[in-house]
């Protein structure tokens, strides 16, 4: 989740959808972005459903928590968290303004090594964007703030659909209040780094694909984003479609009213022989059989 002060911005030089099956294992030389994590905003029985379940602790990294960013602005959300990837999960008025209306979602996308969050920010611009850079910062509740992440956000306003670019601080992995780990390689800001191992526990892996529905304003802003990260971009008449990196995303274009996650596929540590149905608010999650899940929402 990333919420922005509107003064700290500053500019910076029609079938089921085809998803990944499994996390990649991450290859920094391969492309500069990669998925981190997506957010949706749910009606508050969904949400209150996700945040009491019995079976989320069990199939996940299952937390809720309350987090404080740069400014003072603090958000409250329910989190699976994977190997490298993971998705938050809030109700309505969870968070502030616009952010937290019925439908509203964001897409973070990080890179793998220090250094590479210009290059990004200018292809954006190469593409047609207009990127807005940002640097979040996090206070862990003794009012000590420290450098979290450096942003480039696709839009300084926009309908349903927050889309970021963003790349970890040496600051926050030296700060040990943040529970990362060493690093792997020589400027290795990654997403493994970032997320601990308790993933291992539980039966989620990684996010393998999502798909959300968004404005057609939204979506045009969101394409820069995507060709200036090098993922495989497909266009079709209803939106576009993303690959590379691990996790397939799809986009489709709609009106306002009907924006909104819709569907988050997960990879298993594990395969497990008999398919798991569990309803919560109104939401699915199927798990297995296989080394599969399948979480859809209307």
């Amino acid at each position: 989740m990333i919420l922005v002060p509107t003064l700290a911005l500053a500019l910076v030089g029609a079938a089921e959808p085809v998803v990944g099956t499994a996390a990649a294992e991450t290859d920094p030389q391969q492309q500069l972005l990669y998925y981190n994590h997506s957010y949706g905003v749910f009606d508050r029985e969904t949400a209150d459903a996700i945040e009491h379940s019995e079976y989320l602790p069990e199939f996940a990294n299952f937390s809720v928590r309350t987090s404080t960013g740069t400014g003072g602005v603090s958000w409250t959300g329910r989190y699976l968290m994977g190997r490298e990837t993971y998705v938050e999960l809030f109700g309505v008025g969870d968070l502030p303004d616009q952010d937290g209306t019925l439908g509203s979602t964001g897409l973070g996308l990080s890179t793998e090594r220090a250094g590479q969050l210009p290059t990004v920010a200018q292809r954006m611009a190469d593409e047609g964007g207009t990127p807005i850079g940002f640097i979040q910062m996090r206070d862990f509740g003794d009012g000590v703030p420290v450098p979290w992440f450096d942003a480039v956000l696709v839009a300084e306003t926009y309908d349903s659909f927050s889309g970021w670019a963003m790349e970890y601080r040496p600051e926050y992995f030296a700060d040990p209040r943040g529970n990362t780990e060493p690093e792997n390689y020589p400027g290795d800001v990654g997403r493994e780094r970032y997320l601990s191992d308790a993933y291992r526990d539980h039966l989620m892996r990684d996010v393998t694909g999502i798909r959300i529905a968004m404005t057609r304003r939204d979506l045009d802003a969101t394409v820069p984003l995507l060709r200036a990260g090098d993922f495989a971009v497909h266009t079709y008449p209803g939106g576009i479609l993303a690959t590379r990196g691990g996790t397939t995303m799809r986009f489709d274009a709609v009106p306002r009213e009907s924006a909104g996650m819709k569907r988050i596929e997960f990879s298993l540590n594990r395969p497990v022989l008999h398919r798991h149905v569990e309803q919560l608010g109104n939401s699915t999650l199927v798990v297995g059989p296989g080394a599969r899940a399948v979480w859809t929402f209307r």
